[in-house]
């Protein structure tokens, strides 16, 4: 295994939001924020307090697309080091999952989720994470630990288990995990997958940490929110993994509706019960450890007949989910309709913080106008661009309907729109009919 296994203690997921309940709480060994919302050259004050009392910080990346059919973008890992370093972070962690689609693989126009899409468990898809993988260790100052997600659908003709699918990715890349327990909950939900029989399969020994979180079953979906309390049945399966080896790190996620502090504090002691029932049972029958090799497995002619495979599959199912285009054969289509309203859903939240003055123009209107702009026009641009995009849709057909609502949004766009980096000559030509239509109007 890569590195030394570092044992972190008790630790609860950094947000603005809830800054300074985490300094002001007692037994916090460490934090861990998301990456790409901390700069590395402005760390916010919180963190720094945090880490001057000796509190280990660990960026968290959420946009590095790992298992996607292209090669890890160089700026992104880039930048996901230039965080590990700023922070002193003894490792960072990303997912197992894919984030965007399209592009030159496909010969088709790129498209993003806005949110974790899982990878299939095939050989191709291994294969291609494998070497995804090697490259980001290669690039990064630290160690990497790799996070498996929530899934709400499955893909059709997968040839391993999800404890299979993670034991050889550590096997072959040496990589560490991040076993998220409530991600296993959720699958054993939505994909009758038993939490059991997935850490059975893993190799616990290659576990860097783990994550702990809520969420709501809602129409027979287990919907993992990080905005609800951590359910017994999450408890349950820490308590498990507890018994079968001793987690060097347990982490509360909790990303939205955030609860009082003394909550907070509630959750992280019904987390440390959970290990510690798990550690007993450890201790009245040890489990057998795992003696991990590094085994890299050479694939033959390469990955890249592997990776436009897969390409072509993540583009079809993003599509589908965010276009609007038919579902490919094979997938449970409710089940996809969950997904795709669940990620246009996000996209409105998500945009209504980026840009907040847009819910305050559009009022109550806007979360369905988002919503029905969102079932046929993908993300292409991260969040930002995707307000600008929606802002800009609205406008051109003639809304919003109120004279004023329209004319503040028209204000906005246009004080937002100003010069940028040449972009090729037809995408010039575009963008300055729109601002003409615009400014007509």
């Amino acid at each position: 295994m890569t590195g030394m296994t570092v044992r972190l203690g008790t630790g609860i997921g950094w947000r603005p939001e809830i800054a300074d309940a985490v300094e002001a709480m007692p037994g916090i060994d460490w934090v861990e924020a998301v990456a790409e919302n901390v700069c590395p050259g402005h760390l916010p004050e919180s963190l720094l307090r945090l880490r001057e009392r000796g509190v280990t910080v660990v960026p968290h990346g959420v946009s590095l697309g790992l298992g996607g059919g292209d090669r890890p973008d160089e700026q992104r890992l880039t930048a996901l080091a230039e965080r590990a370093t700023a922070l002193g972070s003894p490792l960072v962690t990303e997912h197992i999952a894919f984030v965007r689609a399209g592009g030159p693989l496909t010969a088709s126009p790129g498209s993003e989720a806005g949110h974790l899409l899982p990878v299939p468990r095939t050989r191709d898809a291994l294969d291609v994470l494998c070497e995804n993988v090697r490259i980001a260790q290669d690039a990064l100052p630290v160690p990497l630990a790799v996070e498996n997600i929530a899934a709400l659908f499955s893909w059709p003709g997968e040839e391993m288990t999800e404890g299979q699918f993670l034991y050889e990715l550590a096997d072959r890349t040496g990589v560490r995990l991040l076993i998220d327990v409530a991600n296993l909950h959720t699958n054993h939900v939505n994909r009758g997958e038993d939490p059991a029989e997935a850490l059975a399969e893993l190799p616990l020994e290659a576990i860097a940490y783990v994550h702990v979180a809520g969420g709501l079953e809602r129409d027979g979906v287990w919907h993992d929110s990080h905005a609800h309390p951590v359910p017994r049945p999450v408890l349950d399966i820490l308590t498990d993994l507890a018994s079968r080896v001793s987690p060097p790190g347990v982490l509360l996620e909790r990303d939205e509706n955030f609860p009082a502090p003394t909550e907070l504090k509630g959750e992280l002691d019904a987390i440390g019960r959970a290990v510690e029932a798990g550690a007993r049972k450890r201790r009245e029958t040890p489990a057998p450890a795992y003696a991990p090799t590094r085994n890299v497995v050479a694939v033959e002619g390469g990955t890249a007949p592997a990776r436009e495979r897969l390409a072509l599959a993540q583009t079809a199912v993003l599509s589908a989910l965010t276009a609007g285009t038919p579902v490919p054969e094979g997938f449970d289509r409710a089940r996809m309709r969950v997904q795709a309203r669940a990620l246009a859903a996000k996209r409105a939240d998500v945009v209504a913080k980026v840009a907040p003055e847009l819910p305050v123009i559009l009022g109550d209107g806007y979360r369905a106008a988002f919503l029905a702009y969102a079932q046929t026009r993908p993300m292409t641009g991260g969040y930002r661009r995707d307000a600008m995009d929606f802002a800009e849709e609205l406008l051109l057909t003639g809304r919003p309907e109120d004279t004023r609502a329209r004319r503040e949004l028209r204000a906005w766009w246009l004080d937002r729109s100003g010069p940028r980096p040449r972009p090729a000559r037809p995408v010039i030509r575009l963008a300055r009919a729109t601002r003409r239509a615009l400014l007509r109007r």
